[in-house]
C-alpha cells in the first residue's frame, strides 16, 4: 500500500512519499523533485507539469498556470475579477456560477472548471507517485493554506476525486510542516512538562501564514494561526515588473503590458534575477533578446534598491507575526525557535524582518521547499495501517469562528449561537439540544466576514427533518451533533430525536429524562451536551479545554431553550415513570459552492477520456519516433558497419528509400496513424534486416564455432583416455561409448562442412549455418555425451561389522599388538558414561 503526501503548491508541486527508510520526496520523469503547476493543451494533447512550464511563453492563451486560488469561488468574487486581469488565459463564467478556463483543446474551444484543472495536476502527480513507487496510489494526504475556508476545501477535494485519489486529509500546510519538525525531535519536553513553543513561518509564492504550535513528547497543539493570503513571492515579482515596465517604456518606448508574451518573459527574467539578489547585494543585469519589435533591452538593480522598491510589501510581514503572539497569548521568551519555509523566505529582508520582531535568529532546519511533502507523507503514513509510526497526537485548529442560525418563535425569529469560536482545537464535534414540533433549519456562516478572505461568509444550510411533537404535544427534544472534521470542514454530522414513551406503573421509579433532570445526572449530561469526536482521532486530555468547551455549549443549550420558548419541568413535581427511544432523523444539506455528485461523475468520466487520448497520442507519437529513428540509424550504419555487407547495388536503393521516407516524414508523414507508421517501418525493416541478420551472425558466428570446436576436442580427448584403459573411465559401457565415438566423429565432419561451405561465400550472402543451428547442435553434442562420459562410478558399499571382525581376526595383531587383546565394548562404555556412579553427579 502506497503513503504519498502532496504539497499542491501555487507555483510548484513536490510528493512526499513514506518508506521503510524514511521520508522520500521522489522526482519526475525529469529526475526533478520539483514539478510546476502548469499545464498546456493543445491540439493533440496534454502537457503537464515540466513540459507544460516550457510552452508558457510560446502556447500562452492555452497554457494555464497559478490556478490554485480560483478554488470555490464564484466568477463575480472580487478576487477572480482582480486576477484575470493578470492572467494571459481566459476566465468564463460557468453554469453554476463558478470560474471556468476558455481554452482551445483538440481544435476547438472547451470550457474547463477549476476542479478539471487541478484535477489533471492531480493526476499527472499520481501517475509520477506511481511510477517512482512501482505501484498502485490512491491513497493521499493533500495540503491546501490554513486560510482556506469550506468551499475551497470542498473544491480540492473534489480535484482530487476527479484524479481517482483518496484524499485521507486535506491538511493544513503550516501543520504538515510542523509535523515534519516535531516528529523526530528526542528530545521534546515531557507531558507533564511545559510544552516547547516554536513558531513556523511559510512565505509561498502567493501567501504567507504564520503558526505557533506547542510540543510534548508524541503531541502537537497548534496555538494560533495566522496569515495574510495576498503576500507572497509573486507580489516582490510584480513589484519588479513594474519598475522595468515604466523603464522599458520610458528608455525603449515599448508598452510591456500590452504584449501577453513579453510581459510573461518580463515575469521569469524578474524571478531569476530576484533570486540573484537574495544571493548578492552588487549590482545585476537585467538583459533580454528580441524582447519586442525584435528589440533587446537592458538594464540593472541591486538588492538596496530591490528592498526600497518592496517597502509597502515588507511592511506587511510583521502583523501576522505579532497577531500569532497575541491569539496564543505568548511573549518572545516564551518563544522556543523560529523555523522558516517557503521559498519566499530566502529573501534577506524578509528574513531580517522576522528576526527583529523576534529579537532571536532564525532557523532554517527545515528544507524550505520539501518541508510541507513531508509532512503530508508523515500525515498519510500516520493513518495508514500499512506503516508503523511513533505515536504523535495532531490538535489543529478552526481558523475562522462558526456560529449557527436558526428560526426561533422569540427574539424576532431567529436564534443563533457560535460553535466553534477561532483557533477552536479541531477536529472536533459537539451536541446542541434543541426543543422543536416541526422540522427546522440550521443556517451556518462565519461570525466575522470581515476576518475572512472571502467574499460570502455562508457555509451551508442544514435541514433537519422528519420533527414532531410529542404524543402529549409537547416541544421534542431533538440533539444536533456539528462537526469540524479532519479535513477542516464544517458539517452537521447527524440528528436525533428523544421520544417520550410513558408507562403505567409506579410512579416511584427512574424520573423522566427531560432537560432540567438530566442536569442532576452529572456525567450523562456532559456527553449530552458535549462530545468529543473519537472517530476523528482527536486526544483531548487538557482540562482547560474540556471545561471550555463545557461552557461554550452549556451556552448554546441555554440559548436554544429560550428561542424554543420550551417550560422547564418543575422539580419540585411528582416525576412520571418513562421510556426514551432515540431516533435518528434525516439531514438534507446544501453547502455553498459545493459540487453535485453528478457533476463530479461527469468530471471523472471526461478525465478518463482525457488520460485516453494522451495515450493514444504517445504511442502515435512513438511510432513516429521509431520510424525516424530506424532511418538516421541504417544510414550510418551502411557507411559504417554495413558497408561489407550489402552490394552496391543495394546501397544505392536502401539509400534512397531512406531518404524518401525522411522527406515523408516532415510533409505528408507529418500526422498520420499510428499504423501507418507501423506499416513504413515494418517496409523499412523488410529490407534492412537481411543486411543487419549477415552482420550479426558474421560477429557471432567466429565465437560459437569456435566454442563447438573445443567442446568436440574434449570429448575426443575422453574417448581416447577410454580405449587408453584409463581408470577414470573403466566403468563405462563399450557399446555406449561406440556410439559416442561415432557421435563425436559425425559432428566433426558438419562442422568441418559448414565452415568450408562458409570460407567460400561472400560477405554479402546469406550464411550457410546460422549461429541458431551452430548452438543447437552444440546442445544437441551435449545432451546425448555428457550422459555417457561422465556418468559416476557406482558406488562401492563399506563392509559390515561382522565381515570387520572376520578380517581383523583373520589379518593378525597389527603394530605390536597381542593377538589375545581385544577392543574395547562401545556399548560398554557408553553403558559406563551414562550410569555415573554414587560419588559424581553428571548434569
Amino acid at each position: 500500500m502506497a503513503v504519498v503526501g502532496i504539497d499542491l503548491g501555487f507555483l510548484n508541486c513536490y510528493i512526499g512519499v513514506a518508506r521503510s527508510g524514511g521520508i522520500e520526496t521522489i522526482a519526475n520523469e525529469y529526475s526533478d523533485r520539483c514539478t510546476p503547476a502548469c499545464i498546456s493543451l493543445g491540439s493533440k494533447t496534454r502537457a503537464i507539469g515540466n513540459a507544460a512550464k516550457s510552452q508558457i511563453v510560446t502556447n500562452v492563451k492555452n497554457t494555464l498556470h497559478g490556478f490554485k486560488k480560483l478554488h470555490g469561488r464564484a466568477f463575480e468574487d472580487p478576487y477572480i475579477q482582480a486576477e484575470r486581469a493578470k492572467l494571459p488565459y481566459e476566465l468564463q463564467k460557468m453554469p453554476n456560477g463558478s470560474v471556468g478556463v476558455k481554452v482551445r483543446y483538440l481544435d476547438e474551444e472547451r470550457l474547463f472548471a477549476v476542479e478539471q484543472i487541478t484535477g489533471m495536476l492531480l493526476a499527472k502527480l499520481k501517475e509520477t507517485s506511481e511510477s517512482a513507487l512501482k505501484k498502485p496510489v490512491a491513497d493521499c494526504v493533500i495540503s491546501v493554506p490554513s486560510f482556506f475556508t469550506d468551499a475551497e476545501r470542498r473544491s480540492v477535494m473534489a480535484a482530487a476525486q476527479i484524479a481517482g485519489l483518496n484524499c485521507l486529509k486535506l491538511m493544513n500546510e503550516t501543520t504538515a510542516v510542523a509535523l515534519a519538525y516535531g516528529i523526530y525531535k528526542q528530545d521534546l519536553p515531557a507531558l507533564d512538562e511545559k510544552p516547547r513553543n516554536v513558531v513556523f513561518v511559510d512565505m509561498g509564492h502567493s501567501a504567507y501564514q504564520v503558526s505557533i504550535c506547542a510540543f510534548n513528547k508524541g503531541k502537537l497543539k497548534v496555538l494560533a494561526t495566522t496569515f495574510d493570503p495576498f503576500l507572497g513571492g509573486r507580489n516582490f515579482d510584480e513589484a519588479l515588473v513594474d519598475y522595468f515596465s515604466e523603464e522599458f517604456r520610458t528608455k525603449y518606448k515599448l508598452s510591456v503590458k500590452e504584449n501577453p508574451r513579453a510581459l510573461l518573459r518580463l515575469y521569469q527574467e524578474c524571478e531569476k534575477l530576484k533570486k540573484l539578489m537574495s544571493a548578492n547585494a552588487s549590482d545585476l543585469p537585467l538583459n533580454i533578446e528580441c524582447f519586442m519589435n525584435d528589440l533587446d533591452v537592458s538594464s540593472k538593480m541591486n538588492r538596496a534598491q530591490f528592498e526600497q522598491l518592496c517597502a509597502a510589501l515588507l511592511s506587511r510581514v510583521e502583523p501576522p507575526l505579532r497577531a500569532a503572539m497575541e491569539q496564543a497569548k505568548l511573549d518572545r521568551e516564551d518563544i522556543y525557535s523560529i523555523e522558516i519555509v517557503g521559498g519566499a523566505t530566502r529573501i534577506p529582508a524578509v528574513k531580517e524582518q522576522i528576526s527583529n520582531f523576534f529579537c532571536k535568529e532564525i532557523s532554517t532546519t527545515l528544507n524550505a521547499d520539501e518541508a510541507v511533502a513531508r509532512g503530508c507523507a508523515l500525515q498519510c503514513a500516520i493513518l495508514s495501517p500499512a506503516f508503523k509510526v511513533r505515536e504523535f497526537s495532531i490538535t489543529d485548529v478552526v481558523p475562522y469562528s462558526i456560529t449557527l442560525r436558526w428560526k426561533s418563535s422569540y427574539e424576532e425569529g431567529t436564534g443563533e449561537c457560535e460553535v466553534f469560536s477561532k483557533n477552536h482545537a479541531a477536529p472536533f464535534s459537539k451536541v446542541i439540544t434543541f426543543h422543536k414540533k416541526e422540522p427546522f433549519d440550521l443556517e451556518a456562516y462565519y461570525t466575522h466576514p470581515h476576518e475572512v478572505p472571502y467574499p460570502d461568509s455562508r457555509i451551508g444550510r442544514f435541514t433537519i427533518q422528519n420533527v414532531g411533537p410529542q404524543h402529549d404535544g409537547d416541544n421534542s427534544k431533538v440533539k444536533v451533533k456539528v462537526r469540524v472534521n479532519i479535513h477542516g470542514l464544517f458539517s452537521v454530522a447527524s440528528a436525533s430525536i428523544i421520544e417520550k414513551q410513558n408507562i403505567v406503573g409506579d410512579h416511584s421509579d427512574t424520573p423522566m429524562d427531560t432537560e432540567s433532570s438530566s442536569k442532576n445526572q452529572g456525567r450523562d449530561d456532559e456527553q449530552d451536551k458535549m462530545q468529543v469526536d473519537q472517530d476523528e482521532g482527536i486526544q483531548k486530555s487538557q482540562a482547560e479545554q474540556q471545561s471550555q468547551a463545557d461552557e461554550e455549549t452549556e451556552n448554546a443549550g441555554n440559548e436554544t431553550k429560550v428561542a424554543s420558548g420550551d417550560k422547564q419541568d418543575n422539580p419540585t413535581q411528582p416525576k412520571a415513570k418513562a421510556k426514551v427511544k432515540s431516533i435518528d432523523l434525516p439531514i438534507q444539506a446544501s453547502l455553498y459552492r459545493q459540487l453535485g455528485q453528478d457533476l463530479i461523475n461527469c468530471y471523472i468520466e471526461n478525465e478518463g477520456k482525457m488520460m485516453m487520448q494522451d495515450k493514444l497520442e504517445k504511442e502515435r507519437n512513438d511510432a513516429k519516433n521509431a520510424v525516424e529513428e530506424y532511418v538516421y540509424d541504417f544510414r550510418d550504419k551502411l557507411c559504417g558497419v554495413f558497408e561489407k555487407f550489402i552490394t552496391e547495388e543495394d546501397t544505392n536503393k536502401l539509400t534512397l528509400m531512406l531518404e524518401d521516407t525522411e522527406n515523408w516524414l516532415y510533409e505528408d508523414g507529418e500526422d498520420q496513424p499510428k499504423q501507418v507508421y507501423m506499416d513504413k517501418l515494418q517496409e523499412l525493416r523488410k529490407f534492412g534486416q537481411p543486411i543487419q541478420e549477415r552482420y550479426m551472425e558474421h560477429e557471432e558466428r567466429p565465437k560459437v564455432l569456435n566454442e563447438l570446436g573445443k567442446k568436440i576436442q574434449l570429448l575426443m580427448k575422453a574417448v581416447e583416455a577410454y580405449k587408453n584403459k584409463d581408470e577414470k573411465y573403466d566403468h563405462l559401457d563399450p557399446a555406449e561409448m561406440e556410439k559416442v565415438e561415432k557421435y563425436i566423429s559425425e559432428a566433426m565432419n558438419w562442422l568441418n562442412s559448414k565452415m568450408n561451405a562458409q570460407n567460400k561465400l561472400s560477405l554479402t550472402q546469406d550464411p550457410v549455418v546460422k549461429v541458431a543451428e551452430i548452438l543447437s547442435k552444440s546442445k544437441e553434442l551435449d545432451s546425448f555425451c555428457n550422459p555417457i562420459i561422465y556418468k559416476p562410478k557406482p558406488k562401492v558399499e563399506p563392509p559390515s561389522d561382522g565381515q570387520s571382525k572376520a578380517n581383523g581376526e583373520h589379518n593378525g595383531p597389527v603394530n605390536g599388538q597381542s593377538g589375545t587383546e581385544t577392543r574395547p565394548d562401545p556399548a560398554k562404555d557408553n553403558s559406563q558414561q551414562t550410569k555415573p556412579s554414587g560419588e559424581m553427579e553428571v548434569d
